[in-house]
């Protein structure tokens, strides 16, 4: 009897086996068991896993990670014995590498300085600048569903569910809001003040359809349209700008507010959130919240029937061409399509009051404003003009946002008592998740099969964005979200560690509702 046969065939059992057993785990979506927290003291980390798909057969699809070597697939029965076994164990072992990390254009150019925005700090928004210059994205390949419960034994529909806002809640909760709105809409319309011709722009998650949890926080805009003005660019920023008024014969309502020939943002910002607090001083069960260091809203605490925040914004409206550092943003054209894209282009853009960060303090700016454009966007949001409407395609586009969304929330409720996420919001997130929709424009990748898998995806850019400490602005390419004068590294390394540990361990920050 020939022992080395009878080796061979005990070995290429065992390869099948080990084999047939790693593709089974890929179709389950493998994790390790939960670990410790990494925040805690002594805390261990499980294998990183990254969102893999299952193609028809069975076996896995995997994506390469871009800066990383392939791993060679475990190959099928018929292969030779003892390299089926090795590539097996190899599998084992790396966890299989089941689809692409989606990876963020490279961080551009830092922003110039410069000691004064009196000596060349500022740049005519109309002047024909450098656009910054085109990066490749690297776009994954379609979305390919996975059978059975998400990775890691949690179920995402299941906590959609959960945050699904109750019909009666919601009518409850906007009808109070639009009460107080309106009550302080006449009020700025009726006295003689500079801002009687103030408009009204809803905005915000509650506006975009993607509110999570309960109906307590709405955003208002109230608008104010002016013309005759000159953006100045602060410091090749992009998103920050100086308003200074061209020479206007009627003479400038606004000019109370000017120093020198600035338009001042904090000036403008106390005497509309005074004429406020008078007005609802005339109002029950109604107060106007100290001011937060660096927001450029009024927030307004409705006590009854239920505790509700609104924030009110004052936004400078303009209608004019866009300035050139959005000339590269809004990258919709393989999503949207190109007409949407001009369309939206032809909208005004707004100003809010928001100081930039100049070193250890801040400089009075104003900064370019898209939220309407983003509800726009959200609302129209698919490739086919049918898509979510009733008689056409469902996709899992908002859901992912929402998870997304939650995932940030509550990662901010349970590190509460710390600082890291303190400079972290939605916008960031809802950021990451647009660019996801710029690579993954198909309606067919979002299918809502697909949810565990679209969400995994939108998880894996978001963590590579900080990673690298790179989150390109969706309007405005050359400015970077996760610069370190934006947001600093430990907080960066810090969040990415935390939403890795969720990943990981089926995300059981989800499950603490």
């Amino acid at each position: 009897m020939d022992h080395r046969g009878g080796k061979a065939t005990r070995t290429a059992s065992k390869a099948a086996t080990a084999t047939s057993k790693i593709s089974a785990q890929g179709v389950k979506g493998l994790r390790e068991e939960p670990s410790e927290s990494p925040s805690a003291p002594g805390a261990t980390r499980p294998n990183s896993r990254k969102c893999g798909a299952v193609g028809a057969a069975g076996s896995l699809q995997r994506r390469s990670i871009p800066g990383s070597p392939e791993r060679p697939q475990v190959r099928a029965r018929g292969a030779r014995a003892k390299k089926a076994l090795l590539d097996a164990e190899d599998a084992v072992e790396g966890q299989l590498v089941s689809a692409a990390k989606l990876e963020p254009p490279a961080a551009g150019p830092p922003l110039s300085r410069v000691s004064s925005r009196r000596r060349g700090s500022a740049r005519a928004a109309g002047e024909q600048r450098p656009p910054p210059e085109p990066t490749e994205v690297p776009r994954p390949g379609p979305l390919v569903s996975a059978s059975g419960a998400a990775p890691g034994g949690w179920n995402p529909r299941a906590v959609l569910d959960k945050l699904r806002l109750r019909r009666q809640e919601i009518s409850l909760a906007a009808e109070t809001v639009n009460k107080v709105v309106d009550h302080l809409l006449r009020g700025l319309k009726s006295c003689d003040s500079e801002f009687k011709d103030v408009g009204l722009l809803r905005t915000g998650s509650y506006y975009e359809h993607v509110k999570i949890s309960a109906p307590n926080e709405f955003d208002i805009m109230f608008k104010l349209e002016v013309s005759r003005i000159q953006l100045e660019e602060y410091r090749n920023s992009g998103a920050y700008y100086f308003v200074k008024f061209k020479r206007n014969p009627k003479g400038n309502p606004l000019s109370p507010f000017l120093e020198g020939e600035i338009l001042s943002a904090s000036k403008m910002l106390l005497k509309f959130r005074k004429i406020i607090k008078k007005e609802i001083e005339n109002i029950e069960d109604v107060v106007v919240q100290r001011k937060k260091r660096g927001s450029p809203a009024v927030t307004l605490l409705i006590r009854k029937p239920k505790e509700i925040s609104v924030d009110i914004t004052l936004a400078l409206e303009l209608n004019t061409s866009w300035p050139a550092s959005t000339k590269n943003g809004l990258p919709v054209k393989d999503w949207l399509g190109t007409k949407v894209r001009s369309s939206l282009r032809q909208q005004p853009f707004y100003l809010v009051p928001k100081h930039a960060k100049e070193g250890n303090g801040f400089q009075e700016t104003w900064r370019l404003s898209f939220s309407h454009i983003e509800k726009d966007i959200l609302k129209s949001h698919g490739q086919s003009k049918t898509c979510c409407e009733i008689n056409g395609m469902k996709c899992c586009r908002k859901d992912c946002l929402k998870l997304m969304k939650y995932l940030l929330e509550q990662l901010k409720i349970k590190f509460e008592n710390r600082k890291e996420l303190d400079k972290f919001s939605s916008y960031h997130v809802k950021t990451a998740f647009f660019h996801v929709c710029t690579q993954e424009s198909q309606d067919s990748h979002w299918h809502t099969r697909d949810l565990e898998l679209c969400f995994d995806n939108c998880v894996a850019y978001f963590l590579q964005c900080l990673k690298i400490e790179h989150l390109e602005h969706y309007f405005i390419p050359g400015f970077n979200l996760f610069s370190r004068d934006q947001i600093d590294k430990i907080s960066k390394e810090f969040l990415s560690k935390e939403i890795e540990y969720e990943r990981n361990n089926g995300f059981p920050v989800f499950h603490k509702l």
